[in-house]
């Protein structure tokens, strides 16, 4: 197989022709890893390649799981592997060991997804575009060059724009896998709480905001995958309800049933909206009603906003100071000048400043919102929302410069309809809807109830299969 056949192919094709023994797992690998160096070095979307310890798996692999044995990439987030060491996009953290493997690598494993690497991300994945210095410069985003790939899944993203891998490991504690999907013309899904095992060593990250999942071309794919990842592990403090059924069944009906979807056109504290955002939205809705859906106009879920930033970005400050004083203890020396970027090294100074019993009301907040969003979605089946307020960011506007909170309402006005969702613990995901006449990605974003990841797939497959993602072309820079 060559490398452009292989890059033009989703997962489960790959492992289709895996099964039927049209080609290998070490002749993937090696169309993997030649991507890797021809389009991931200069987008700056890789790290910790082992690409001899890959080829080792690869060609001893066992073909298992729905993908069979297809090359894949872990994001650089932190989750526990023997395979590579992480970083988490910092110099402070750089080079962790591992001498365990977190639930989620193994049932990537048994998934038949062999890891190569991982991908970048922003620093302690919490920025909405991976711009960390520690990779030399800003991850490239192949759809548009000058713009930012988004964070913190953002060379995850690109990595799967860029056809080096059809699937990839992304996680989202506030848009992480949907931001990156909107800017670099991907599907992103963020599973139910609890729908993904974070153990054995997490039972919940930034007070359960966090979850992980994957980012893929196609949405027949993440279904595949999320088959193969959910489900309940032993002594977890969250568990989302038993799914109905395989998620790959539920995307290959042609029918989704009729849906009753609600449509949010305004955002939040009077946020501006751009055109272009608006127009792709638009259109879905449209779309939606002639695949024989319930269109209405949805309220807002009723809680304050402004509010809400504050509590999300307490909740990040003190994540900030638990992880630095950890790194710290083990390194065994104190904090310098260039550890960390400064909006990290001011959320460090913030949060060593911020009480327990604010910490408290942040997660009340937090629970609060879950009963808002039901209540604003009583009577219908799914929301339908922007995912992004802006055309994807250009690279510099979302860099992790200046101060924390400054960023951190910069972050509420360009993802507005994302962080809250985290906060609800719903499944939300985020569809490659269409592109501007310049070819810059726009994105729509669909909300379920608490436990349906089978609704947002079912009707975005039906959406893909009506109006098939954009055609983009992956553009390197300086070429």
């Amino acid at each position: 197989m060559q490398a452009a056949q292989y890059a033009d192919l989703d997962g489960l094709a790959l492992a289709e022709m895996l099964a039927n023994k049209e080609v290998s797992s070490a002749q993937l690998m090696e169309c993997a890893l030649q991507l890797a160096e021809e389009r991931g070095a200069p987008l700056r979307a890789l790290v910790h390649l082992r690409p001899e310890q890959a080829r080792q798996e690869a060609a001893h692999w066992q073909a298992r799981g729905p993908f069979g044995g297809i090359p894949f990439l872990l994001k650089d987030s932190g989750l526990a592997s023997r395979r590579f060491p992480s970083n988490l996009g910092s110099r402070l953290f750089a080079d962790i060991e591992y001498a365990y493997d977190a639930t989620l690598a193994e049932r990537f494993d048994a998934a038949g997804l062999i890891p190569f690497g991982r991908s970048t991300v922003s620093e302690l994945c919490m920025g909405p575009s991976t711009e960390s210095s520690v990779h030399g410069g800003p991850t490239i985003n192949p759809r548009a060059n000058d713009r930012s790939t988004g964070g913190s899944s953002g060379g995850a993203a690109a990595a799967v724009a860029a056809g080096i891998v059809p699937v990839a490991h992304g996680s989202d504690g506030g848009g992480s896998i949907r931001i990156p999907a909107a800017c670099n013309g991907v599907f992103g899904l963020k599973p139910s709480r609890g729908r993904v095992p974070m153990g054995p060593a997490r039972g919940e990250g930034w007070g359960g905001m966090a979850c992980d999942g994957v980012i893929t071309r196609t949405v027949r794919d993440t279904a595949a995958a999320l088959d193969a990842i959910s489900g309940y592990a032993s002594g977890a403090p969250y568990a989302a309800p038993p799914r109905p059924g395989s998620y790959l069944d539920a995307v290959r009906e042609q029918g989704a049933g009729r849906l009753r979807i609600a449509v949010w056109r305004d955002a939040f504290n009077g946020i501006p909206i751009a055109d272009s955002c608006r127009q792709a939205l638009e259109d879905t809705a449209r779309l939606c009603r002639e695949l024989g859906h319930e269109v209405v106009d949805g309220p807002l879920p009723d809680f304050d906003y402004g509010a809400f930033v504050r509590a999300h970005g307490t909740v990040l400050a003190t994540n900030i100071v638990l992880a630095v004083d950890a790194r710290l203890a083990v390194l065994g020396r104190a904090l310098r000048d260039d550890d960390l970027e400064p909006v990290i090294r001011d959320g460090l100074d913030i949060g060593r400043g911020i009480a327990a019993t604010q910490y408290v009301d942040a997660i009340q907040r937090f629970h609060a919102i879950g009963r808002a969003l039901s209540q604003a979605m009583q009577g219908v089946d799914l929301v339908l929302s922007p995912t992004l307020t802006q055309l994807p960011a250009r690279l510099g506007e979302l860099a992790l410069t200046g101060g924390f909170w400054a960023f951190r309402e910069k972050v509420s006005r360009y993802a507005t309809f994302l962080a809250f969702v985290n906060a609800s613990g719903r499944p939300a995901a985020s569809l490659p809807v269409a592109a501007t006449p310049d070819g810059v990605p726009l994105a729509c974003q669909l909300i379920g109830h608490f436990g349906r990841e089978d609704q947002i797939l079912r009707l975005a497959a039906q959406i893909e299969r009506a109006a098939p993602w954009p055609a983009h072309a992956v553009t390197l820079p300086g070429r």
